[in-house]
């Protein structure tokens, strides 16, 4: 058991994986990727994933393998690390490149074809309190990257805009970031999809408002509505938020978090409410049947 990366074909240990220097991901973030965990052994909602991963590979004009080989690599990393369950990220990157000026930059110069990596290492989940006490959420001023700079649906190796707006959250005692676009609308987390609820009606930022396609984001929304609560994608400001009877957020390794503090104000609810709660065990449900597929 331990991690496990694949690279190109062959599958190392990670004190012997390696990539070139003149990677074009290593040099300027020029590579996508995805983040999922297994249930069950099983990598969740697999094919989606990578399907996701083809889509930001053409927003920034790559070819990624086939989805059949990307599968295999996963297979093969997934029994080499053999873990009772996985944290799993899967890497393309454009290749090798030269450093240089001008022309040398373009995607065009790379070489050698995309670069494949799949690393494998034991799930570690947040602690258990998160999920009893809820996170500390702070709306921070990095801005959401609009869509005519690196458009957010693409899930890029450049994220610097994410960590840049995670680490103003932690130097304000939170635990995750919330980003808002340049017209002040609540986007995204830095590493994770925000729902609030008022009332009954469970609303989370559209897609338009310029935001990565969350799978969980997707899958909570489709368990949520079919056991009868009312979902809603639309705008919402900061002090919705702020205002809300209840916080949460998705992502793929932690999927459903209650947020028990935003801007370091606690709101007059239950730490975890009972929309949220109930939202809860509808994706640890999703999960068992995934572990059992």
């Amino acid at each position: 058991m331990g991690i496990k990366v694949y690279i190109g074909g062959a599958i190392h240990d990670a004190d012997t994986a390696v990539v070139p220097v003149f990677d074009r991901g290593f040099l300027y973030g020029d590579s996508v990727y995805e983040v999922m965990r297994t249930a069950g052994g099983r990598p969740v909602d697999e094919v989606p994933h990578l399907e996701r991963l083809a889509l930001s590979a053409q927003g920034i004009a790559l070819d990624p393998p086939p989805l059949d080989t990307m599968r295999e690599a996963i297979r093969a990393t997934l029994a080499a690390a053999d873990n009772p369950e996985s944290y799993l990220r899967v890497v393309v990157t454009r290749g090798d490149g030269g450093l240089g000026q001008g022309a040398g930059l373009a995607p065009v110069h790379a070489t050698g074809g995309p670069r494949l990596i799949v690393i494998a290492k034991p799930l570690v989940l947040p602690p258990p309190e998160a999920y009893r006490e809820g996170i500390a959420l702070q709306i921070v001023d990095v801005q959401r990257t609009p869509r005519r700079s690196v458009d957010p649906s693409i899930k890029s190796g450049n994220y610097l805009n994410n960590i840049m707006a995670l680490h103003q959250a932690r130097q304000a005692g939170a635990d995750e970031a919330l980003m808002c676009d340049a017209a002040g609308r609540v986007a995204e987390g830095a590493t994770c999809n925000v729902f609030i609820v008022c009332g009954q009606e469970v609303v989370t930022p559209a897609l338009e408002i310029g935001l990565l396609a969350g799978l969980t984001r997707k899958r909570v929304i489709e368990l949520a509505s079919a056991h009868g609560f009312v979902t809603r994608e639309g705008e919402l400001a900061p002090a919705q938020v702020r205002a809300a009877d209840e916080v949460f957020i998705t992502s793929s390794i932690r999927g459903v978090v209650p947020v028990a503090k935003v801007d370091g104000r606690a709101p007059a609810r239950p730490l975890v409410g009972p929309v949220t709660a109930a939202i809860m065990a509808l994706y640890e449900q999703f999960l068992v049947q995934q572990a059992g597929a």
